[in-house]
C-alpha cells in the first residue's frame, strides 16, 4: 500500500499544476517563458536526479532501444500536454476550466488506451461504461458548479 502515498503526491502535484502554471504565465507574461521554468524545472528533476541515482548505483547503462524509445515517446506526451495547457491559457482558458478538463478526460483516455495495449483477458465489466459516464458528470459539475472568480 505504500504506493498509494505516491499517488496522493502525484494528485497534489499534478492538481496544484494548473494554477500554479497560470500564475506564472500572467507573472511572466508570456506562456513561452512558463514553458521554458517547466522545462528546466523537469530537466533539474527527471534528468539530474535520476541520473545521478543511477549513476551511484553502477546502472547508467543498458538502456535497449525499445525501452528508451517507448519512455522517451511518453516524456514528449508529457511535455506536449504541458505546452497545449499553456496555449489554452494563452488563448482565454482559465484555470477553473481547463485543468479539470484535462484532468478529467485524461483518466478516461488513460484506461482505453491501457486496454488498448494490454488486452483485458474477458470483456470489461459494464459499470467501467457508467463510470466513463460519471467521470463526464463530474467533470461538467465542477466546471458549472465552480465559484466565480
Amino acid at each position: 500500500m505504500k504506493w498509494l502515498i505516491f499517488v496522493a503526491g502525484a494528485i497534489l502535484s499534478w492538481g496544484m499544476y494548473g494554477p500554479f502554471l497560470h500564475k506564472g504565465q500572467v507573472s511572466l507574461g508570456s506562456p513561452l517563458r512558463a514553458l521554458l521554468c517547466v522545462g528546466v524545472a523537469y530537466f533539474l528533476i527527471a534528468v539530474l536526479i535520476p541520473g545521478f541515482m543511477l549513476m551511484s548505483n553502477g546502472q547508467l547503462n543498458n538502456f535497449h532501444s525499445s525501452g528508451t524509445t517507448t519512455a522517451t515517446l511518453a516524456g514528449a506526451l508529457g511535455a506536449l500536454g504541458a505546452i497545449c495547457i499553456i496555449m489554452a491559457f494563452r488563448n482565454g482558458g482559465s484555470p477553473l476550466y481547463v485543468t479539470p478538463l484535462v484532468f478529467g478526460g485524461a483518466p478516461i483516455v488513460n484506461v482505453l488506451v491501457s486496454m488498448a495495449i494490454h488486452p483485458p483477458k474477458e470483456a470489461p465489466n459494464p459499470m467501467l461504461y457508467l463510470g466513463f459516464l460519471l467521470a463526464a458528470v463530474g467533470g461538467f459539475m465542477v466546471l458549472y458548479f465552480k465559484p466565480s472568480s
